[in-house]
């Protein structure tokens, strides 16, 4: 069964994106030091990617490369995507796409992007694991790590780290999500 993990980086003030969605802030941190839990080393034990349509969107705008050609690649959307970016596959529903995850035995499922959706996968006690990079930048306001929805969940800390410059890495697993 495979494993749903997030692995997102966040201002220290709870934003993963300004509110105009750029992640500039994000990269220029480039003194911390992630070693074993450096993001293309995480990339290469993903075998699917799964992401909601606002993300999609977001990298198809992009003019870089599409990075996940290895990947199994899912979109959320109800709308058709006429000219992917990259090869993918889309899902309307997330209770069958829960399902469809779960079946899987080739490795793990990377939630990409914003947390909305994973917060939609939390709420339904199907994200395992999340990595949680805090960069040491205040951003103040933006996209939020974790949208308010009203849902309580307990999650272990699993390890936290200091990566050097600033920034800290932190490992929790969900087990329990209460509404």
């Amino acid at each position: 069964m495979a494993r749903i993990l997030g692995y997102v980086a966040a201002s220290l003030d709870g934003f993963i994106a300004t509110a105009d969605e750029s992640l500039e802030w994000l990269f220029t941190r480039g003194d911390m030091a992630l070693g074993e839990h450096d993001y293309n080393l995480f990339l290469k034990r993903v075998r699917t990617v799964v992401m909601g349509r606002a993300t999609y969107d977001w990298l198809a705008r992009d003019e870089a490369p599409w990075a996940y050609g290895e990947q199994r690649v899912i979109v959320v959307t109800s709308r058709p995507i006429p000219e992917p970016k990259g090869p993918l596959e889309t899902r309307s529903d997330v209770e069958a796409l829960i399902a469809e995850l779960r079946g899987f035995d080739d490795g793990d499922v990377w939630m990409l992007g914003g947390g909305k959706l994973q917060m939609t996968f939390l709420e339904r006690g199907a994200l395992d694991e999340i990595e949680i990079y805090v960069i040491s930048s205040l951003i103040g306001g933006g996209r939020p790590l974790f949208p308010p929805t009203g849902v309580k969940a307990s999650p272990t800390l699993l390890s936290a780290k200091s990566l050097g410059g600033g920034g800290a890495r932190l490992h929790y697993s969900f087990e329990t999500v209460r509404p």
